[in-house]
């Protein structure tokens, strides 16, 4: 028996470049261990073909591959383009219609009937994923006539979405539960419920398949704000969640995406719940036969994060390299999970100092630095003020990523400078105040309103030459 490579387990979504037997063998040879179906495309028969020959593979390989039935859900989708694909210019004016079919090249055929009631001038709509942008100009009939904000080209069945616009429709519809029956009869092993919005969404799922005599394995997407308010709740009643960033990235602000994943994947991980991070891992190899630096990263942070399986989407459902993907996520996974405890250790300083200090490998500076840390942090105190003719001293408080502001003072115009690149150091020039060094800090301080009057301060002070510190102290103040 061969065990696997790497421990992060290869979600891989099969489409047309993937759904052949000779791809499906190279995929499971290459440690693919589940095959998404994605119910949103295909038909009943072609799902039935694909798990056929999925099962054929596995058998053939030995290998235990689940099969994950993604459901649909309440998705808002564009139908199919008169032309293919659709090339959006800025400034264009397009017509979205709640018609089946487009009778322009600028018409976009949208499925959901609601569209006219659900928007009003001046709002905007986002296609695929958001990386094309409209601008509702006015509402006419079964026609939305929008503005083009941000271009691109746009393919058929892509999806579809209003930032701040609360679609009334449930996660699980008759549709959904109707790809329920039909993939239980043909041995699905899990289903992905869509746009999970709270606990009785997958409970819903979970209740239809009991009574068919069946015991459902649901996997919880989190792709709605509401789905992180409520995921306390989900993961109590989900078997495994799956972080569909693409569509979260929408429905929460962009930035805030990154601390959610690594919020979302804690909490799983607490309750043993596993975890999938989809969307866009190595989203340039769909065309390229390598990826972006960025994107490496991307999947080895998701890991260190301690997702359990990264998921491949278009990369092998549509992609051109397939295989090389698969195995190039293998390899980012390899070398991550060799390196996962020093990195983990490498970015918890605080602890890798105190470790250090019990074996005798640390020094005076290193720990009066973290005292006036987690000193700044107990205390709750947002400034910590530095007075240093170098930078060594608002460095080494630096590494540590205070929540305090590191408000460094006594360094030249070049030092100052120089400061601009550590973490949360702001320089300051006190030249002119009066008073001892101390009452300067203070006064200025309360002078421009940056702290009140009798609020508590972190103040540290050192002798340095050349950037190397002889002499350190540390002193709690009240301004």
């Amino acid at each position: 028996m061969r065990l696997p490579t790497h421990k992060t387990k290869i979600v891989c979504t099969i489409g047309p470049a993937s759904r052949s037997e000779a791809v499906l063998e190279q995929l499971m040879q290459l440690d693919m261990n589940v095959a998404r179906l994605n119910f949103a495309h295909g038909t009943q028969q072609g799902h039935r073909e694909d798990i056929r020959r999925i099962r054929t593979v596995a058998a053939k390989l030995q290998r235990h591959c689940l099969i994950m039935a993604d459901l649909p859900g309440p998705k808002m989708r564009i139908g199919q383009l008169l032309e293919e694909p659709l090339l959006l210019k800025k400034g264009d004016e397009v017509v979205l219609t709640t018609k089946n079919f487009a009778d322009a090249p600028n018409q976009i055929p949208v499925a959901f009937k609601l569209l006219p009631e659900s928007v009003t001038a001046g709002d905007l709509i986002f296609l695929n994923d958001g990386f094309i942008q409209l601008r509702v100009e006015k509402v006419s009939g079964e026609n939305v006539f929008c503005r083009t904000v941000i271009d691109g080209p746009l393919l058929s069945h892509k999806g579809l979405s209003i930032p701040g616009v609360k679609i009334m429709a449930e996660a699980v519809s008759q549709t959904d539960l109707a790809f329920v029956d039909f993939a239980l009869q043909d041995g699905v092993d899990a289903f992905g419920v869509s746009f999970v919005q709270a606990a009785t969404d997958i409970l819903k799922v979970k209740e239809f398949a009991q009574k068919k005599g069946h015991s459902a394995y649901v996997v919880a997407k989190i792709e709605r704000a509401e789905a992180v308010e409520n995921i306390d709740d989900i993961l109590s009643v989900a078997d495994a969640i799956m972080i569909a960033r693409g569509d979260l990235g929408v429905q929460i602000p962009l930035q805030d995406v990154p601390t959610v994943q690594k919020r979302l994947i804690h909490k799983a991980n607490l309750l043993g719940r596993p975890v999938i991070t989809a969307t866009q891992m190595l989203m340039s190899m769909t065309e390229n036969i390598r990826p972006t630096r960025a994107e490496v990263s991307d999947v080895a942070n998701a890991i260190l994060d301690g997702t359990d399986a990264v998921m491949l989407s278009e990369e092998t459902a549509i992609g051109r390299y397939p295989a090389e993907t698969v195995e190039m996520i293998g390899k980012i996974a390899i070398s991550t999970e060799r390196e996962e405890k020093a990195a983990r250790a490498l970015a918890d300083l605080p602890t890798y100092f105190r470790v250090a200090a019990n074996s005798g490998n640390t020094t005076v500076e290193d720990i009066v630095t973290l005292n006036a840390v987690e000193s700044a942090d107990a205390l709750n105190v947002r400034y910590i003020l530095t007075r240093s003719q170098g930078r060594a001293a608002p460095c080494l408080i630096s590494r540590f990523r205070p929540e305090s502001w590191i408000l460094s003072h006594g360094g030249d115009e070049r030092t100052n400078n120089l400061l601009s690149l550590s973490y949360g150091v702001h320089p300051i020039n006190l030249d002119n105040v009066e008073n001892g060094v101390v009452g300067k800090a203070t006064g200025w301080l309360v002078a421009t309103g940056m702290v009140a009057k009798n609020e508590k301060l972190i103040w540290v002070e050192d002798e340095a030459s050349d950037n190397k510190l002889e002499a350190l102290s540390i002193k709690i103040i009240k301004t």
